[in-house]
């Protein structure tokens, strides 16, 4: 271990005054001002919880001992001014090493080895939306949405992760038994359930999982898939990633899960971002929709997108079917400004796109855009309190296989309560 790791201790441990007091007094020679965490390393120095040496040097890419980073840590459980975040970190470093603290005569109690190893995270999300086709009635829905998300540490490595939704659709009153004629209005599912493994130079995953196109990186969503998958996925990289991925796909339209294969390339930094992929599903329902009556579907994609500043970011992807006779292409293009951040009250981000949904959108994301139309999609986010994010979307556009009746409209809002 890295003495390095020491100063992003530290880094965590005094986020909060940092932002509230002046930095103490430098007391290492050798971490100069312009250094990335001399307000750590100093804070932590006056603090009593880290020490340099005699020569009054910090040595911070030396290697350290387990037992040295434990004096560290029992220094910092005897600080009785942390916030809550801070406390759960070092509570976690306590679990980590707590025989080298015991011996250190420091006691950590098998609740506290346990503490802060399942983490849940939620939302409570309504949601309305307004669609009307050209010559058809308009079709309103509302939903409310409870989602309880944990993750628990299986080891310094892995992690087991679910997301838990239930779900009510208000526009039913129903009955006491919770359903409406023989429809139910509120249902509770297993999302998703997987295990990860994260490792220097890649991730593991297998189970059910999320299954999002690389596109989706950017505003109003991904152009391909939207949805989850069953199966296996491993990633390479860092700033360029591969990622592959194989398994079952399920549809409400398909009858039986179709097996489903994929390859991303991506590049991102904070500039640039851009990729391509493909994605080769198979199932027995396809055989009516391609061109030769085959089981399988090809599709690739590309993606790119490039961030001017800190407010201004425009994107775009494009993607194609070639087993379809037509309506075989779908793109988008996009230009966001701003953003909104559930933790910062009164930031607020909007978004234009041009949308066009044809049949290399196999599940795209649909709140405003619908699978086969084309348009203009609008859309806007706003944190009205911390952890409470608005957000509505407008499109309009026609339906991309042309009709007398091709025009469409749809409007959706959401509310959403993080915790």
């Amino acid at each position: 271990m890295k003495k390095t790791l020491v100063s992003a201790l530290a880094t965590a441990l005094v986020v909060g005054a940092a932002s509230t007091t002046f930095a103490a007094a430098n007391p290492f020679s050798d971490v100069p001002r312009d250094h990335w965490a001399y307000d750590a390393v100093t804070q932590l120095a006056a603090d009593g919880v880290v020490e340099g040496y005699g020569d009054g040097t910090f040595r911070g890419d030396r290697n350290i001992t387990r037992y040295e980073m434990a004096q560290m840590v029992a220094k910092a459980m005897a600080k009785g001014d942390m916030s809550a975040s801070d406390r759960a970190l070092v509570d976690r470093l306590a679990a980590e090493f707590a025989d080298e603290l015991n011996n250190l005569g420091v006691r950590v109690s098998n609740l506290e080895r346990n503490a802060d190893m399942v983490k849940w995270n939620g939302t409570l999300e309504y949601t309305y939306t307004s669609k009307r086709y050209e010559g058809a009635d308009r079709v309103n829905d509302d939903n409310l949405l409870f989602r309880l998300e944990p993750s628990a540490e299986v080891n310094s490595h892995w992690h087991v992760n679910a997301r838990l939704d239930a779900t009510v659709d208000m526009s039913k009153d129903g009955d006491d038994d919770g359903t409406h004629g023989d429809k139910q209005d509120s249902k509770v599912t297993l999302q998703r359930a997987w295990a990860q493994g994260d490792y220097d130079n890649f991730t593991v995953k297998f189970g059910k999982m999320e299954l999002l196109t690389a596109e989706a990186y950017a505003k109003p969503g991904a152009l391909v898939f939207d949805r989850e998958f069953s199966g296996g996925e491993v990633s390479f990289g860092k700033d360029f990633q591969v990622k592959l991925q194989a398994g079952r796909a399920s549809s409400d339209e398909l009858a039986h899960a179709a097996n489903y294969q994929g390859i991303e390339l991506q590049y991102n930094n904070e500039k640039l971002m851009a990729g391509a992929g493909y994605y080769r599903a198979s199932a027995e329902e396809f055989k009516t929709a391609t061109k030769d009556h085959d089981e399988d579907m090809n599709i690739w994609a590309l993606n790119g997108g490039y961030r001017f500043d800190k407010n201004n970011f425009i994107s775009g992807a494009y993607a194609q079917n070639n087993d379809l006779e037509n309506y075989k292409k779908s793109g988008q293009v996009t230009y966001e400004y701003k953003g909104a951040d559930a933790m910062d009250k009164g930031s607020w981000g909007a978004y234009l796109s041009y949308r066009h949904l044809g049949g290399a959108s196999a599940a795209a994301t649909t709140d405003g855009a619908l699978e086969g139309t084309k348009g203009l999609e609008f859309g806007t986010e706003y944190t009205m309190f911390k952890n409470v994010v608005l957000s509505a979307k407008y499109f309009k556009g026609k339906t991309i296989e042309k009709s007398e009746n091709d025009k469409v409209q749809k409007l959706f809002g959401r509310v959403n309560f993080y915790f």
